[in-house]
């Protein structure tokens, strides 16, 4: 992806930083810094390296977010080929947010409190005591025990939530907003590579999209209950969407110039966000949320708001 800069803040990123720790993988993001897409034979050849060490740093990198791959036709079968997800990675430290009750107000939303909806199938709710309503059939999106939710996964559409404003009732002005949330793809079953983009609205405003690698069923997720079948979704990555003065970001990587002030926070009672699959969508793979009770995080959907 020409052109794209990625700036971390080390101590929200150390995985990354330890991704960059290696003269190998820095090779590599040398060699893909083009653009160009090769193979793992192409990179191997090409830096004289054993097949089996390009592979294993290539996972690191790739679940990292430093490259994205792809799988395409081969004279027989299919390979996989790499890109660099990036051109230029600056490490700097910025301004956190400041920890709740610090000069900073924040609301956790639970997952079935939706305001507003419009899913395709399949899709589903859970809650940690069982399935809600019928599955993939998306007027269950409806179904008032939608409160108990603690996992929801649809293909196409949105869910949309109402935080309250409370800068407004306070008076404040807010300088940053963060909205974080455990999230993946979402396949019949699980997927490691399936990717899928992932957008944010606030207060109708297009924010950006993440790309979602999978739909991750590797082992259990450290909340998801018992009962829920190994087979079925168990994880996802926690997300941090943040808008500033300045742009907004998701962990740290600059994805649009929307700032602040595009938001009008000001002049509404509700901070309205939505997070959903385009149908137009490069990657249209679908999408799970993991709230409490579900997932490696147990969280329900975040804002805070630096004032």
């Amino acid at each position: 992806m020409s052109g794209r800069v990625l700036v971390i803040d080390p101590s929200e990123r150390l995985d990354l930083i330890r991704g960059l720790a290696s003269e190998v993988r820095v090779s590599i993001l040398k060699l893909l810094r083009n653009g160009e897409e090769k193979n793992v034979n192409q990179i191997a050849e090409q830096l004289g390296l054993p097949q089996s060490t390009v592979s294993s740093n290539l996972q690191v990198l790739e679940d990292t977010g430093l490259i994205t791959t792809v799988t395409r036709k081969a004279r027989k079968g299919s390979q996989k080929v790499c890109k660099t997800a990036f051109t230029e990675i600056l490490v700097g430290f910025r301004d956190n947010l400041p920890e709740a009750g610090d000069g900073a107000i924040e609301v956790s939303m639970p997952l079935g409190l939706y305001t507003s909806c419009d899913v395709t199938g399949p899709c589903g709710l859970c809650s940690t005591d069982g399935v809600i309503g019928l599955l993939d059939v998306p007027d269950t999106f409806l179904d008032p025990n939608r409160m108990k939710a603690g996992l929801l996964w649809f293909t196409r559409g949105y869910v949309e939530y109402q935080f309250p404003n409370n800068t407004k009732l306070n008076r404040t002005r807010p300088k940053a907003l963060e909205f974080s949330m455990e999230l993946s793809s979402e396949v019949p079953g699980t997927a490691a590579d399936w990717p899928s983009d992932i957008f944010l609205e606030v207060n109708g405003v297009d924010i950006g999209t993440w790309t979602s690698p999978g739909d991750f069923g590797d082992k259990r997720g450290v909340y998801t209950p018992d009962w829920w079948k190994l087979a079925g979704s168990q994880y996802g990555k926690l997300k941090n969407w943040r808008i500033t003065g300045k742009g907004s970001f998701i962990d740290g990587m600059q994805i649009s110039d929307v700032t602040l002030d595009d938001l009008l926070i000001d002049q509404h009672r509700s901070i309205r966000m939505r997070v959903g699959v385009k149908e137009d969508a490069e990657h249209p793979g679908g999408m799970n949320i993991f709230g409490k009770g579900f997932g490696n995080y147990d969280q329900d959907i975040v804002l805070r708001i630096a004032t």
